[in-house]
């Protein structure tokens, strides 16, 4: 029996790419959990201010894998990607730390510190975030039935992390004081250097291929050729050996922290981001489709990919609100007592993720369990845009109940339970999608695409909650007009169950363009 394959039916490097994953997005979700907290309580940045920018930030998360997931394909390969990737974010969360602790008295060097720590948390997770997640799907042969429930374990171990993130990081750091915001960036920084260490230790020992092959080195030079079950054509050819020197390496990353730092601050002054991430879009389908080595079928099925990629924009949009209008929600319009004692505000964010870990596994045996009869991918994602409707209409009558009050903690508690719903029907549904349409040469790149549909959908999350009515204002989207929270929340609603409805209606349209993958 190859060693790479565990006694209970998965590799045992899933488990490694499980915690991996899980310590960085502890850290990624700790220090979301409070970055609102920070910018509205100790940067005193206004609320307008903070939500838009929460959401550039959040969205060139999800823009950078296109460049870290094309140099992982050509020159650096996965492993050292993810290596260096997540230790840039580590010095993210330091400079971050550095910040918080001289807000008060030097503020005008704490907000070249902020953004500078948001440029290298961006840098590194463009680097992180793509590769590693192509990666599960490497590790089983082509067809296996256990690929779907691998990415739902694997989404799990997402969950684990996001779930313990928020709590100690908010035990930490949101105490009430500003100051102690510092000790939340500490504790994620940890974290993240967790993530790096265990990678580092046990990648080449048990992320390996069906064959035994290390997945993720680099191409050409440290892929085998020598191994009849693996064709040539898969792989690229070798790059030049200066782009993969260390030397080369960190000051590329430093370069690229550095361009990071300028585009987040360049679009809080002209919020340029949209026009990027529609020329990103163009950009990448026009080098895949091009591609003359791609067949019919192959460029269909990258069609799927970028037709899903538009609307799980919308889901995003509306489900990332958790880290800015719904933070500022559970902050101020919730009450937060609990026999006495008052529930951190940045608690509620791994209630999704504490969600997520129980009824994953429900999930994962209803699909298991109905097989070939569950429905189309397509399908689970248009209900997991519609659950993610209802959520909102739960929120908004919530809110509309409580107009001149703080409201029970139920409301928020079951629009989690939706959303988490909705989540599962197509998160880790369309991770692995993507990973079974995309042809090899183009996993990491495609992969990507994915998180670009991320990446619209959260600056979206800044655009919408820019709008986030508040001390009575009045705000407009497109000819919506909404005077309260009610008004705002039902936006979402809208914008939800419209793009649930029409996936709906489009699922046997793309189930025919995906060639008998499902």
């Amino acid at each position: 029996m190859n060693q790479s394959v565990s006694q209970t039916g998965h590799p045992k490097g899933l488990w490694v790419l499980f915690a991996t994953e899980m310590w960085e997005r502890f850290n990624y979700y700790g220090m979301r959990a409070i970055l609102t907290y920070f910018m509205t309580q100790a940067l005193l940045f206004n609320t307008e201010f903070s939500n838009g920018l929460y959401g550039s930030y959040i969205s060139l998360l999800y823009l950078t894998p296109l460049v870290g997931g094309y140099i992982a394909d050509r020159y650096w390969g996965n492993k050292r990607s993810i290596l260096v990737g997540g230790l840039v974010m580590a010095l993210g969360e330091l400079i971050l730390f550095v910040c918080a602790s001289i807000y008060d008295s030097s503020r005008d060097m704490a907000n070249i510190l902020f953004f500078s720590g948001l440029g290298f948390m961006i840098a590194g997770n463009g680097f992180f975030k793509a590769n590693i997640s192509s990666l599960v799907g490497q590790l089983y042969p082509k067809g296996d039935l256990r690929v779907d429930p691998a990415y739902t374990i694997f989404y799990m171990g997402i969950n684990v992390g996001a779930t313990l993130g928020p709590i100690l990081c908010g035990y930490f750091g949101d105490t009430g004081d500003p100051s102690d915001f510092k000790w939340a960036f500490l504790v994620a920084g940890i974290g993240m250097l967790f993530s790096v260490l265990i990678q580092k230790l046990f990648h080449d020992k048990y992320v390996r291929t069906p064959e035994g092959e290390i997945l993720g080195l680099t191409p050409g030079t440290d892929n085998p050729s020598n191994n009849p079950l693996i064709p040539a054509s898969s792989f690229v050819k070798a790059p030049s050996k200066i782009w993969a020197n260390p030397v080369f390496i960190i000051v590329g990353l430093l370069a690229f922290s550095a361009l990071m730092i300028g585009v987040i601050y360049l679009d809080t002054r002209i919020n340029y981001l949209f026009y990027l991430l529609t020329a990103s879009f163009v950009f990448i389908v026009y080098l895949i489709q091009s591609d003359k080595s791609l067949n019919k079928e192959e460029k269909q099925r990258v069609w799927v990919m970028v037709i899903i990629a538009f609307f799980v924009m919308f889901f995003w949009g509306a489900y990332e609100q958790t880290g800015s209008t719904l933070a500022l929600f559970a902050r101020d319009q919730t009450d937060r007592t609990i026999f006495g004692w008052e529930m951190p505000a940045s608690f509620f964010q791994s209630f999704n993720a504490a969600f997520i870990i129980i009824f994953a596994p429900a999930f994962a045996w209803l699909w298991l369990k109905m097989g070939k009869s569950q429905p189309a991918t397509p399908t689970k994602m248009g209900i997991g845009l519609i659950l993610l409707a209802f959520g909102f209409l739960w929120i908004a009558i919530g809110a509309k109940s409580g107009e001149t009050k703080t409201v029970s903690m139920i409301w928020l508690t079951g629009l989690y339970l939706l959303h988490t719903w909705g989540e599962l029907c197509l998160s880790p549904i369309g991770l692995s999608l993507f990973n079974k349409l995309s042809p090899l040469k183009f996993a990491s790149l495609l992969m990507a695409v994915w998180f670009l549909g991320n990446a619209g959908g959260n600056k979206l999350v800044g655009v919408l909650g820019a709008l986030y009515p508040k001390d009575g204002n009045t705000t407009n989207f497109l000819g919506y007009q909404m005077n309260n929270l009610y008004d705002f929340f039902m936006l979402f609603v809208f914008m939800g169950g419209t793009a649930g409805v029409i996936l709906l209606l489009l699922s046997k349209k793309l189930q025919k363009m995906m060639h008998g993958i499902v």
